[in-house]
């Protein structure tokens, strides 16, 4: 999220420095999953029509920066296969169907959420795994996290109008005077000025925020601990996304396959792996045969924000009109960061963002608290 603020607002021709506490996507966005899967089609709403628009757009404004850079994102829309693993989740598979054709179908783009007793694609999945067919949405896409990083950095540093501080922790900040104090190796503590500044620092960013605003009932939000795993696996990239109760198994390229994820409230160590990965590892084997003999490679860990209404905290502190919120994308934040940091620099250049839902912003997930 922080990367794409730093784009948005170099690309809106501000001055930009990006402040990192550890290296630039250390954390959660370092990872090694990528899979991007729209909402369900059905219940449409605002929340999902500025998913849809940010999932469609993402590869235009992957192009822009891979043309300036030469590097490259891994996008794929690789599409997704459901596998149903009970008869009756067809019936409401079907309605799916009918809502996609019905949302899914905007402007130039047409995605499919199609259902089907054979498998998409023969021999991917285990048969024991469909006893009520399959779903395959073409919307859902994927890249590889560390290479839009990478890309994302690389962009950043060409530009004349940006500074990227690595290794620079927060020792204060002061909203009302417009300053930030880091400190950073080799050059220590300095200031820096500025007329607004993005907060985007994964779970750092609650406290960050809370430190601004008056107190509230509960912590404005949490890490929840993810682990995945990355296999060497003799995969067609190109293949599907496979996902089955909260399982992902997501073909890379150069033969890399990522599995995931768990989500865990509670743990002694956010960044070891254990057992629970095991099991993950277990039941991606079970799911796609041509991983039961793979090697693990990598083995991950890492904090994902996730803020109190689960939705992304977009937008400026009560107060504090020069601070904006840009954190808790949680597990969607690859598929819109571009389009959230877009409407956090809005608001940075005192216009209000066009189609930002109300329930993703941060004045608005605050005033429920409050009520509630």
């Amino acid at each position: 999220m922080g990367l794409w603020g730093a784009v948005k607002a170099a690309q809106a021709g501000l001055s930009v420095v990006l402040v990192d506490a550890a290296k630039i996507a250390g954390g959660a966005s370092g990872g090694v999953m990528g899979a991007m899967f729209p909402w369900m089609p059905d219940r449409w709403d605002e929340k999902k029509q500025f998913q849809y628009e940010a999932l469609t757009s993402l590869p235009d404004e992957l192009a822009v920066l891979e043309a300036d850079t030469g590097l490259c994102a891994r996008f794929r829309r690789s599409g997704r296969i459901i596998p149903l693993p009970k008869p009756h989740l067809k019936v409401i598979a079907l309605r799916h169907q009918a809502d996609a054709l019905d949302n899914w179908h905007q402007g130039e783009h047409r995605f499919f959420w199609h259902v089907s007793d054979a498998p998409p694609v023969a021999g991917y999945l285990a048969p024991e795994c469909a006893a009520g067919g399959y779903v395959h949405d073409t919307m859902a896409a994927r890249l590889e996290p560390r290479a839009l990083s990478a890309l994302l950095k690389a962009w950043l540093v060409m530009q004349p109008n940006v500074r990227v501080l690595e290794q620079a922790s927060l020792v204060s900040l002061d909203a009302a005077r417009g300053r930030a104090a880091v400190s950073s190796s080799p050059e220590g503590r300095m200031e820096i000025s500025f007329s607004h500044a993005l907060i985007a620092a994964g779970v750092e960013s609650f406290p960050i925020l809370e430190g601004l605003m008056p107190p509230m009932p509960r912590p404005l939000g949490q890490g929840v601990k993810g682990q995945a795993a990355l296999l060497k696996a003799d995969l067609d990239p190109s293949l599907p996304v496979a996902f089955l109760d909260g399982l992902y198994v997501v073909p890379h390229e150069d033969g890399h396959v990522a599995v995931g994820s768990t989500s865990e409230n509670s743990f002694a160590d956010p960044c070891a792996t254990d057992t629970l990965l095991d099991t993950v590892l277990q039941r991606a084997r079970a799911l796609v045969p041509a991983l039961r003999d793979a090697p693990v490679i990598e083995r991950w860990a890492g904090m994902r924000p996730k803020a109190i209404g689960r939705d992304p905290l977009v937008g400026p502190v009560t107060g504090h009109p020069n601070v904006i919120s840009l954190t808790g994308g949680f597990k969607i934040s690859f598929g819109m960061a571009h389009r959230l940091a877009a409407c956090a620099v809005d608001y940075a250049l005192g216009r209000e963002p066009q189609g930002l839902p109300e329930n993703f912003t941060l004045a608005g997930q605050v005033a429920r608290e409050m009520q509630a």
